[in-house]
């Protein structure tokens, strides 16, 4: 009794076996023009782990005659459960004779067993030639030459080539220009002593000095009017306008007389000759007129004065030959440079342009 069940579950076994098994073909599209493709594909249904062979074909063999495989391709193994598995191929058929094929079914080696698929049809077409109608149709042409004209390209080019030649030259002035550093030269703005501010300043100065001196020493009495005589005439140079530190005492009130904005000047030629005569004739001054001369030479100061004037000066630096040059080649460069550039897209446009118009 157990050996005829254990018989009965073979044989079901088997019969599941063959049951897991399938082989589907499938064909798209079903028809065709003269020359043109289609695609077959192949697809076994089988248990894991069973081996399948399917159909091989060379390239431009033919399935049938008329019809030609001219490539095959795997598809690779798709799992669908219960431990089936699908392996496809896919054919790539093509025909030139137009008429209603019949194509065989596919047979799969699954396992050494042959499985066959379903038999497929394929409908080949041709292009209706109207052959009542000769003069509706030319011969073949030969290649087209295209009329090639140099005078429609010359002008395009000649500006490319000419475009590209100051590009190269507005790179390398740039170097240039790159290499040769800016000179910075700032502008200060000083502040300045107005022309009786310094006067005024350097007779307070020497009143301090001479307080320590040795009136009766006579070179003290000549460094002491010296130095007085000569604030007074840079104050004079200054205030009027004229040389006073290169002329005389006398030329000095003179030049003061004929001015419009003159004051009395008896006090300042009384200072001047008395400064001559200790300078030049040893002569010693009397008790406190060293003082009396320096009042008058700060009062013929304040009455001269101008106030209303700017005490700052802007000082701008001096540059030498050199810098001078190198600052006008910068700036030459800067204005070329920009000019190459300027030139360059103009070319450009126009080149554009041109081209556009000659493909349109």
């Amino acid at each position: 009794m157990k050996r005829l069940l254990s018989f009965f579950s073979l044989i079901v076994s088997a019969l599941s076996a063959l049951a897991q098994v399938s082989v589907e073909a499938s064909i798209s599209p079903i028809e065709i023009l003269v020359g043109q493709q289609t695609q077959v594909t192949v697809t076994a249904t089988m248990s894991e782990g069973a081996q399948a062979v399917f159909p091989v074909f060379k390239p431009t063999q033919p399935i049938i005659p008329g019809v030609e495989v001219l490539a095959s391709q795997e598809q690779g193994v798709k799992s669908v459960g219960e431990g089936q598995v699908e392996r496809s191929v896919v054919y790539t058929l093509t025909s030139f004779d137009d008429t209603l094929y019949y194509l065989p079914p596919f047979v799969v080696q699954v396992d050494g067993k042959p499985y066959q698929s379903k038999s497929l049809a394929l409908k080949v077409l041709t292009i209706e030639v109207d052959t009542l109608h000769a003069e509706n149709f030319f011969g073949p042409k030969g290649v087209q030459d295209n009329p090639f004209q140099w005078s429609d390209w010359s002008l395009s080019f000649w500006l490319s080539v000419l475009m590209i030649v100051l590009l190269a030259l507005g790179y390398y002035l740039y170097l240039r220009l790159r290499d040769n550093k800016p000179i910075i030269a700032s502008i200060r703005i000083v502040k300045r002593l107005l022309p009786h501010q310094k006067a005024i300043k350097e007779i307070e100065a020497l009143r301090v000095e001479h307080r320590g001196m040795n009136d009766d020493n006579q070179e003290s009495q000549k460094e002491y009017y010296t130095k007085l005589t000569d604030a007074l005439r840079r104050y004079i140079e200054e205030r009027y306008g004229f040389s006073a530190m290169e002329m005389t005492s006398s030329e000095i009130i003179d030049r003061l007389t004929k001015s419009p904005d003159a004051r009395s000047l008896d006090e300042l030629r009384q200072l001047f000759s008395t400064a001559d005569l200790v300078k030049f004739a040893k002569y010693s001054t009397l008790i406190n007129e060293n003082d009396a001369n320096l009042m008058n030479a700060l009062e013929f100061i304040n009455e001269t004065k101008l106030e209303n004037q700017p005490t700052e000066e802007v000082v701008k630096p001096e540059l030498t030959e050199e810098q001078q040059r190198s600052q006008q080649t910068r700036t030459a460069l800067k204005f070329i440079i920009m000019g190459i550039a300027v030139v360059c897209v103009v070319i450009l446009v126009f080149v554009v342009y041109s081209l556009y118009q000659l493909f349109v």
